[in-house]
């Protein structure tokens, strides 16, 4: 969020905090998907049952010690370019948020298709970053680890910010987003494959889709499943060009 500097009141600010304590708890509703974000105010919110992805880099500070700032820039960009790129590609996805090297997104997944989109794309995650990584060995640049997450829950939507600034951003509270971060700094480690989808996630695929990943496994350590779960079409181009 960009700055815009304005001159702090303490009177109003108070008004703001009451206008905010004193609003009706009639005025946070249950809903199916997720709205539209110019349906909120500072005084309402959504509770939702949706799904998160979470890609997050792994050993970022030593990477960027590897190369010069201007290598380091470009590799980031790609990085988060193509990642973006893949989030937005889903027509569920309704916010998608760039942390650091952290990208992730919330997707609208009132149905057990939704869910196998969900997978799919996570899938699509997993293959760009091969597919960068085979460029990267071209230029000789170091590779890129990620570690990746998958998760449904329930959250709580609302719109966060300073009142008549403009600085304002939505916000999910809940289960879903700290579980999914969570999960996800749990990923491609020593004693974990590089993408991880809850119980509760895979539980909520179809029973088509489960037939057809067979080959996930259960890791005991975080009660989760995982693999190294790559698309197709793409992870043939890695093959090809690696």
């Amino acid at each position: 969020m960009h700055a815009n500097y304005k001159a702090y009141d303490f009177e109003k600010s108070r008004n703001r905090i009451d206008e905010i304590l004193n609003s009706s708890d009639n005025n946070y509703e249950d809903k199916k998907e997720i709205p539209n974000r110019d349906n909120l105010t500072f005084t309402n919110g959504y509770y939702i049952f949706c799904s998160a992805i979470f890609i997050d880099m792994r050993g970022s500070k030593e990477f960027s010690k590897k190369h010069t700032r201007p290598v380091t820039a470009k590799i980031y960009r790609s990085y988060i370019s193509e990642l973006v790129a893949v989030l937005n590609s889903n027509t569920r996805l309704r916010e998608i948020y760039i942390e650091g090297d952290c990208v992730w997104g919330i997707f609208n997944s009132p149905d057990k298709s939704d869910i196998d989109s969900i997978f799919s794309t996570a899938a699509q995650a997993a293959s760009i970053i091969d597919t960068l990584n085979v460029k990267l060995r071209k230029k000789k640049y170091s590779e890129i680890t990620v570690g990746i997450a998958c998760h449904v829950a329930d959250v709580l939507m609302i719109k966060a910010g300073y009142s008549g600034s403009g600085i304002n951003e939505v916000t999910w509270i809940g289960k879903l987003v700290g579980e999914t971060a969570d999960l996800c700094s749990k990923a491609n480690r020593w004693n974990s494959q590089r993408t991880l989808y809850s119980k509760t996630f895979y539980d909520n695929l179809t029973d088509k889709t489960k037939k057809e990943i067979y080959w996930l496994s259960w890791n005991s350590t975080y009660a989760c499943y995982e693999g190294d779960t790559v698309d197709e079409t793409m992870s043939a181009w890695v093959q090809q060009n690696g």
